[in-house]
């Protein structure tokens, strides 16, 4: 009897241990939880440049609800509106090399026909203001006496390049685009011209053409991916990325006279930027390494690497030097904390900060860092990803999850912040952003692997991801989801649609449904592009349109059976509201829960705030109903239009 006493006393005992050791665990893994409207507080803000003496700062910021323009000493500190939009966003360019006037672009609320306009004290001229005609913004002039900009005036499929003269505000077409052909850059003294001439969506063909001789030269021995970066300020060279014999872009130089090129620098990963400051004192290099930027300042004359103040938890993800090379605007961030501004005076090593993104309302101890995690696709392809994993997430408190997936296609999720994705992480869901093959940034090979392939290796990789998600034992493998935008949101109705059990609700943000519609209405300044794109989608004109129909989620919504969210904004020009519309309507003929979120105000991209907390806060809704399964009480299917339901 004493030892029955004993043992049952050891087993309450251990009981009594293991809620103790429960709970224990439960408050360990105790969060604050934030709202959407505190996550899409995080300011987004960002300089654009040095005025002409250096005093001020000028910001492009979001907080007043849209992007709009500021100001900033150079230390940092208050800052001044200088533009109060409340419809469309302004985006700051410069400040004039020479003067306190400013440049900025707006479009018509996504449109993506942007127009130039100047600010001179109270004063607001469009530069570029022919309705419908799109203006792009490339560069000062080395005497700072003008501009170059990028103009669909002549014709709406083709970029012609304009010069502004900055005195008498005319301009004049400097080179006129042929078929075929986009312009990519140009030496200071206007001699040479840069020119691609896409061949698929990796590679191009690079040229020069000199402008006075009127002589136009292939630099390039071969198909490969060549994208110009700059020239040297002396005009000798011409620098160019190329994965010309390898897997990853590596920087040669082009001797401009001789015609004769070398190789200057390789990495393991792709380098996507080379670049120099004004005058050519320092050089910048941009390498994507594993879905992370990593950047390298060099001082030219001696071949130093220059040290930049740094910041815990926080890398540099950008720099612009001044025009006299006296000083540097840095971009320090990291995937748990949204980048900032800095301002560094090269001379006095002053290091000044200028924006503090982060909602003070928000502990950036409640945010997550990401994870780069890699896991074998059904054929044994190694697929990367991205991992953000909740802070709450325990064995005995499994959450659920979902496989974000990318735009494009040939996109990358990164490793840097994202407001949305935290905000999920924060309120309880796992999120691992897939780099299906077809992805940027893992070799040219990875990147054609999905080449008139879409909608099924790359499905069958977002099947794996969600699989790899199953087997975490902090995840319940019942309740994970799929949810992405552009090609993402294709990706998300493919999975829907051709593998309809594979996931538990789907998240569609203006993604395509229709590839013979999309294909066929692209913008007209893709022009150049259209025939690489159709090497790698299809051509919708000929028998490739067997199989863009095959693919397309909208001629096969009776196979969907799973919970539906879809979101849109009227304006986008890449994807058109009607792939939205009918994909609604079809699959609520079967029956399944159908959300529609509808902005009148945006494109392909929501950044207007209010309609951000409106559509993410309503996706996470829709999580919470389906994914979590709670809120069950809500009818199957609703519109909504901004705050409106119908």
């Amino acid at each position: 009897m004493k030892q029955l006493i004993v043992v049952c006393t050891a087993l309450l005992l251990f009981a009594a241990c293991k809620e103790t050791k429960k709970e224990e665990i439960a408050e360990a893994k105790k969060i604050q939880q934030y709202t959407i409207a505190q996550f899409m507080d995080n300011e987004s803000a960002f300089a654009n440049g040095y005025s002409s003496d250096k005093s001020k700062i000028l910001m492009t910021s979001n907080r007043s609800g849209i992007f709009n323009m500021y100001t900033t000493t150079i230390s940092g500190g208050d800052v001044t509106a200088i533009t109060q939009s409340d419809s469309a966003s302004i985006y700051g360019i410069s400040y004039f090399p020479e003067d306190d006037r400013i440049l900025f672009r707006m479009d018509g609320n996504g449109d993506e026909i942007y127009k130039i306009y100047m600010k001179d004290g109270e004063e607001v001229k469009a530069l570029t203001p022919i309705k419908e005609v799109r203006a792009l913004f490339n560069g000062w002039s080395k005497d700072g006496k003008s501009f170059y900009y990028a103009s669909n005036q002549r014709d709406p499929r083709y970029m012609d390049q304009y010069e502004m003269d900055l005195a008498t505000l005319s301009s004049k077409m400097i080179y006129q685009i042929e078929e075929g052909f986009d312009f990519a850059g140009m030496s200071e003294d206007k001699k040479y011209i840069a020119l691609l001439s896409p061949i698929n969506t990796n590679d191009s063909d690079l040229f020069v053409l000199n402008t006075e001789s009127g002589t136009k030269t292939k630099v390039n021995d071969a198909a490969s991916n060549n994208n110009p970066q700059d020239f040297s300020p002396d005009g000798t060279f011409m620098y160019y990325t190329t994965d010309h014999g390898g897997e990853f872009s590596y920087v040669m130089k082009y001797n401009l006279e001789a015609g004769t090129k070398e190789k200057v620098l390789e990495k393991e990963w792709d380098i996507n930027g080379y670049s120099f400051s004004e005058n050519g004192k320092y050089q910048v290099t941009f390498i994507n390494e594993d879905a992370k930027n990593n950047l390298e300042i060099t001082e030219v004359a001696t071949g130093k690497i220059l040290e930049v103040p740094s910041v815990e938890n926080k890398e540099i993800t950008s720099v612009s030097f001044s025009r006299d090379e006296e000083a540097a605007l840095v971009s320090l961030g990291g995937s748990n904390t949204p980048s900032d501004s800095y301002s560094y005076n090269l001379k006095t090593k002053e290091f000044s900060r200028l924006t503090e993104n982060l909602n003070d309302e928000i502990n950036q101890e409640d945010l997550v860092s990401a994870q780069v995690v890699r896991f074998k696709s059904f054929d044994g392809l190694e697929i990367p990803a991205i991992y953000y994993q909740p802070i709450q997430a325990t064995k005995e408190n499994p959450v659920p999850a979902l496989v974000w997936v990318h735009g494009g296609p040939g996109g990358q999720s990164r490793q840097g912040f994202n407001s949305t994705i935290q905000y999920l992480v924060n309120n309880g869901y796992a999120v691992l952003a897939v780099n299906n093959r077809g992805s940027s940034g893992y070799g040219k090979s990875f990147y054609k692997m999905d080449d008139q392939n879409h909608g099924e290796k790359d499905l069958k990789d977002c099947i794996a991801g969600k699989d790899w998600l199953a087997a975490q034992d902090v995840i319940d493998g019942e309740r994970i989801g799929i949810l992405g935008g552009s090609y993402g949101g294709y990706m998300t109705m493919a999975a829907l649609t051709y593998a309809p059990e594979e996931f538990a609700v789907g998240v569609n943000i203006f993604g395509v449904t229709n590839w013979l519609r999309t294909l066929k209405s692209i913008p007209p300044w893709w022009e150049s592009f259209k025939d690489a794109l159709y090497t790698e989608m299809g051509d919708p004109n000929t028998e490739d349109s067997i199989r863009l129909r095959k693919i397309s989620p909208l001629f096969h919504t009776d196979k969907v059976t799973k919970p539906l969210m879809v979101l849109q904004g009227a304006k986008d020009p890449r994807v058109l509201q009607v792939e939205s519309d009918e994909i609604v309507a079809g699959v609520k003929k079967n029956g399944v829960p159908v959300e529609y979120v509808l902005f009148e105000d945006e494109g392909h991209g929501f950044v207007k705030k209010e309609n951000q907390i409106e559509a993410y806060g309503k996706i996470k809704e829709f999580l919470d109903t389906y994914l979590k399964g709670e809120n069950q009480d809500i009818p199957d299917s609703k519109e909504i239009k901004g705050e409106e339901i119908k």
